[in-house]
């Protein structure tokens, strides 16, 4: 993940709630005889224009993780967001929106920046052209996140997510992420007024938590991320907690520690983003260990192919 533009990982988790409530099971898909175009919408201007989708997708690798990362790091990158691409512009949201397959907006569909593109961000695309994961005929979730915290999550641990079935997701397996990635993914801390933190609650799921005097994990998944967490008269899921309080601040619910001291929440954690499927840090520690790009998949998918739609 660009380590500038941290905030990637949780605009992905409100992704996925975007379009989880119109996103049917995805279809075998349709051969290609060529690579496909896309339409774009630029949010920024308005504009829309035709591009294809090897271009389009080196925009959004540049803007998804360090452009100067291992090549195979940014190939497996590739993978991962061409799937997420193929299989989002199924559900056809932002077709509704905005009459185009896809948009440069991370809340509507994912990071994109062309003025990233490297030589680097060429060679990763280039080296993976055509290539989607595939499980039983249907694409597979393209998930990922900067940074597991040293293990993976299943669907509903980290996203909440029950929508479809997931078997393919290689939920509690270590990657060693923690060993290559920032310190502040490895500990981080966040201190938020609980009257901040009420207004926040208040505002993505319509529930008034009342006057928060405590805080405590109720429930955590087979990773140790927190799924449930109490806080004054109401329950709320741990990926919805994120969502509320914004991505930055609270960087992940693999927490140690959630407490209220004083007027203020106080939350100790490691890792960033969701730690659903592939770990862009992991990705980075096995591309450097030599691995190749469907190595590095397969590791956090399993029982899956990995197929080539054109050439």
């Amino acid at each position: 993940m660009k380590l500038n533009k941290i905030i990637v990982p949780g605009l992905l988790l409100a992704l996925v709630v975007f379009f989880s409530a119109c996103a049917g099971p995805a279809k075998k898909p349709p051969e290609f005889k060529e690579e496909p175009a896309v339409t774009l919408y630029i949010n920024e201007t308005g504009e829309k224009k035709k591009i294809k989708l090897e271009e389009y997708l080196a925009g959004v690798v540049a803007g998804e993780m360090e452009p100067n990362w291992p090549e195979n790091a940014l190939a497996a990158q590739a993978i991962v967001a061409r799937t997420f691409t193929m299989d989002s512009i199924k559900s056809g949201k932002v077709k509704k929106l905005h009459g185009t397959d896809v948009s440069t907006s991370v809340e509507e569909f994912q990071a994109y920046n062309p003025s990233l593109i490297n030589e680097q961000v060429k060679k990763a695309v280039q080296k993976t052209r055509g290539e989607v994961i595939m499980y039983k005929d249907e694409y597979a979730k393209g998930w990922f996140s900067a940074c597991c915290g040293g293990k993976t999550a299943g669907a509903r641990e980290g996203l909440n997510w029950t929508e479809s079935k997931t078997p393919y997701l290689k939920p509690g397996i270590k990657d060693g992420c923690l060993e290559v990635t920032t310190a502040e993914n490895k500990n981080w801390q966040t201190v938020i007024p609980v009257s901040e933190v009420r207004e926040a609650i208040k505002r993505r799921i319509g529930r008034d938590p009342g006057n928060i005097t405590s805080a405590e994990i109720v429930e955590r998944g087979p990773s140790g991320r927190a799924i449930k967490v109490k806080l004054g008269n109401i329950t709320v899921s741990g990926p919805e907690l994120r969502l509320s309080l914004g991505s930055e601040k609270m960087r992940s619910t693999l927490i140690k520690k959630i407490s209220v001291e004083g007027n203020n929440l106080v939350i100790n954690g490691s890792g960033f983003g969701h730690g659903v499927g592939l770990c862009q840090w992991g990705a980075y520690k096995m591309a450097k260990e030599g691995r190749s790009p469907e190595d590095i998949i397969k590791f956090y998918y399993k029982n899956v192919t990995i197929e080539k739609l054109w050439k």
